[in-house]
């Protein structure tokens, strides 16, 4: 098929969305697919710059400034940035492009009026990926109140909920927020699309655990974002109970806006066995992780929607049992649980978190099949080549 990818992240970018963008355009194009990207651009000098990736068209048109910039400013850049993205699509050399189907990432929840004007243009169906249920989670999390800045998010969010034919959810358990969606239109589809990667890559780590003080020990690694959605003091907590296991350390690698807060909480106590390193690149993932012993997960106990983060796929595809603390009722602690791939919390209690780690230590030491059955379920379930499949199949029906 000729298909159009709108998304505001992928490389140079190194955050999940854009490693899993990634390996995705690298699906579509190895399955024989054409792919444009259709990404904005705060650098643009001009309205726009045709670029390629991996045999990918990749159109990066110009666009507000939504990076490191005040909330008020951001929100206000963030809704203008698809008529910009649309009114610079119009100027550039894809202006007459027809594709055979839109499909688009979010977060962001402002794509909506640009993938209309791709749906309406090309008289072709579109694809909602949607990771996070935007604005309820900040309600949940506290960061928000169910004012007017929320209906003004919620607006919006409906406004790219009215653009999909099909709208793919990473959980089982978000399907329900979506029914009444499903049946206002007669041919909407809603389906479970989890998150996917590319098999491991094996480039070697900047970071050589054996040689930091943390050398000879078992490692609960922690990469990713840390941000407030995470809820990671618990995991700082964590290590603090387990500072006389002197075989034990946690390794935080990744940046956020917690990042440097929790740096000042483990010096403050002295944790001699936590290092927090700033974010690698993607591709250094898999040999990190080598030299680790557990992968370690964490969600703000208040959420109330269900996540199987991106983290989770990085973890089981090297074979790495995870430890989990998450909300009450997330399928990802039920995941764990069935295909016994680690231990999960879901009381947010730092007693249980605690002997949850250790009985997975103990485990460590005589389990020998769990890192095969951490492999065999992301074979099973997350390889990027049954996320094409799934999602053609998704905008040739509709």
């Amino acid at each position: 098929m000729k298909l159009a990818l709108v998304a505001d992240t992928f490389p140079p970018l190194r955050t999940s969305g854009a490693v899993q963008l990634r390996d995705l355009v690298r699906e579509f194009i190895r399955q024989g697919h054409e792919l444009t990207v259709l990404l904005p651009s705060q650098e643009q000098k001009g309205g726009w710059e045709l670029d390629s990736f991996d045999g990918a068209r990749v159109l990066r048109l110009s666009a507000p400034k939504t990076k490191d910039v005040g909330y008020a400013r951001r929100t206000f850049a963030e809704w203008r940035m698809p008529y910009a993205m649309s009114r610079n699509l119009r100027k550039s050399p894809l202006a007459q492009e027809r594709w055979e189907g839109v499909l688009w990432y979010s977060p962001s929840i402002f794509h909506g009026p640009l993938v209309r004007a791709v749906k309406r243009n090309s008289q072709c169906s579109a694809y909602l990926i949607i990771r996070d249920i935007f604005p309820e989670w900040a309600v949940d999390l506290g960061l928000m109140r169910p004012g007017l800045a929320y209906q003004f998010f919620k607006a919006i969010a409906r406004q790219q909920y009215e653009a999909a034919d099909t709208i793919g959810v990473q959980s089982p358990g978000n399907l329900g927020y979506f029914e009444s969606w499903l049946w206002e239109k007669p041919g909407r589809q809603l389906e479970v699309l989890p998150n996917w990667l590319s098999p491991p890559a094996s480039d070697k780590c900047p970071i050589r655990i054996d040689a930091t003080p943390l050398a000879g020990r078992k490692i609960f690694v922690y990469a990713g974002n840390m941000g407030v959605a995470q809820g990671l003091d618990i995991l700082v907590d964590l290590a603090d109970r387990m500072t006389n296991r002197a075989d034990v350390g946690f390794l935080f690698v990744g940046r956020g806006s917690e990042a440097d807060r929790l740096k000042v909480i483990t010096e403050q106590r002295g944790l001699d066995n936590v290092l927090f390193h700033s974010e690698i690149d993607p591709d250094h993932i898999p040999d990190l992780y080598s030299q680790c012993s557990v992968g370690l997960v964490a969600l703000d106990p208040r959420h109330k929607s269900h996540n199987v983060p991106g983290k989770f796929l990085t973890y089981i595809q090297c074979g790495l049992p995870v430890l989990a603390n998450v909300n009450q009722g997330n399928d990802l602690a039920q995941l764990i649980r069935e295909t016994d791939v680690g231990e999960a919390c879901e009381t947010n209690d730092l007693a249980e978190l605690e002997r949850h780690a250790r009985a997975l230590l103990n485990r460590l030491e005589r389990d020998a099949g769990i890192d095969e059955r951490c492999t065999r379920l992301f074979r099973r379930d997350f390889l990027v080549n049954q996320t094409v499949g799934q999602i053609v199949s998704a905008l040739q029906r509709a």
